[in-house]
């Protein structure tokens, strides 16, 4: 895969923060060398986060987020206030840009704590220092002037020098594989396969598994039986997509270990744990409860879309009761979910692994139960203790509590 073609979210998110007119279109300009922000005198330029895919070198691909000044006014200041701090969320570095004419106010201050409660990586940026001497910079501050180039270059390798520790916890599946290992993947083409590719995180997992020097064969659900019949080895895992789960599951002999693509996903960028627990609130739903179903990526709904037609029919089918479902996609995720009753996440190949976890973060401050789409159906279809084989860990949170099948 070249640096071009990252998927955002395994791309480091550089976030600039700060009040109208501190030069955060000309730091994001200067630190890309391209116009890809417009630059004015005129207070408040910039009205919505701005997120443009790219090269940083030394650091390689990234997202760079260009914001509206936090001191904006009026009711759509609101508006555009309220979008720039739902862009910390998926921030990985923020940088705070301070005006070197002005100095650091109590607007600043109290958003560099923001900025630290979120537990980000930051650098205090003191721009425009051709017209002003900045403070002589401490830990965590630097000093540039996007107009000449002075202390760019000093910029970029103090965010690669961050961004070094910007790690997912987990990975996809190498920890639980050796080399020479054979491997199976269960992929279904159907109306709601895209067409002539692989989804995102079937090509992420067949990559990583190539890596691990695995031998990877790819089937559909309809020919799986023949496939494993005709290996020499015995596979050491085989992984499906979430919708083929129940059929998978009959096909595989009990002395596979089996799990989906969402489950993998759902460690690599989520909480395992946390979603595996919340699949219990499935068992408990009641008539006329609020669900949730969101999706980290936006696409065209297909006619047997898993999150907008399959979910609910599957719900509808295991407990025959009526619920209240809300659909999300892409960036928006709502700041209060306290009146769901459970919340059904896809595994967020789309999302950063900050944005994703920040969702199960604010579920679980609501008290509202938050699973994954792959756990949901592997628990729907009596299967969740034997998707969790290879993590024996999450497994034991089961204790008995799903259901048989």
């Amino acid at each position: 895969m070249s640096l071009n073609s990252t998927p955002s979210g395994d791309r480091v998110h550089i976030g600039i923060f700060g009040r109208r007119n501190a030069g955060k279109s000309s730091l994001v300009n200067a630190l890309t060398g391209q116009q890809l922000a417009i630059v004015s005198e005129v207070a408040g330029t910039t009205t919505d986060p701005v997120s443009k895919a790219m090269e940083l070198l030394p650091l390689g691909p990234v997202v760079m987020i260009d914001t509206a000044g936090l001191d904006d006014e009026g009711e759509l200041g609101e508006l555009r206030i309220k979008k720039t701090y739902q862009a910390l969320n998926r921030t990985d570095i923020a940088l705070l840009a301070v005006s070197a004419e002005e100095g650091m106010s109590d607007f600043d201050r109290r958003l560099l704590e923001r900025i630290k409660a979120k537990g980000l990586s930051y650098i205090v940026v003191y721009t425009k220092t051709d017209l002003a001497d900045a403070p002589e910079p401490a830990e965590h501050e630097a000093a540039v002037s996007a107009l000449t180039g002075e202390g760019i270059s000093a910029l970029k390798e103090r965010i690669a020098a961050l961004a070094k520790q910007e790690k997912p916890q987990f990975p996809i599946i190498a920890d639980k594989v050796q080399p020479g290992d054979v491997v199976v993947l269960v992929i279904p083409i159907d109306a709601a396969a895209p067409k002539g590719r692989l989804i995102l995180p079937q090509q992420q997992t067949i990559r990583e598994l190539l890596e691990c020097g695995c031998t990877t064969v790819c089937c559909r659900e309809t020919e799986l039986v023949g496939t494993l019949a005709s290996l020499a080895k015995k596979p050491r895992l085989v992984i499906t997509d979430s919708q083929a789960f129940k059929r998978v599951a009959a096909d595989t002999p009990q002395d596979i270990a089996l799990t989906s693509f969402s489950i993998l996903f759902s460690r690599h960028k989520g909480d395992l744990e946390t979603q595996v627990k919340g699949a219990a609130a499935l068992d408990s739903l009641r008539d006329g409860d609020s669900i949730l179903i969101s999706e980290g990526c936006t696409h065209h709904r297909q006619c047997g879309d898993i999150g907008t037609v399959k979910l609910p029919a599957l719900l509808k089918k295991n407990t025959s009761k009526n619920f209240r479902l809300s659909f999300t996609s892409g960036t928006e995720f709502p700041e209060d979910i306290s009146g769901y009753s459970l919340v059904i996440h896809c595994g967020g190949c789309m999302l950063g692994e900050r944005e994703m976890k920040y969702r199960i973060k604010t579920a679980c401050d609501a008290g509202v139960p938050i699973t994954n789409y792959g756990v949901a159906l592997a628990q729907m279809n009596g299967i969740l203790g034997r998707s969790l084989e290879i993590f024996p860990e999450t497994a034991a949170l089961l204790k008995g509590g799903e259901k048989n099948g």
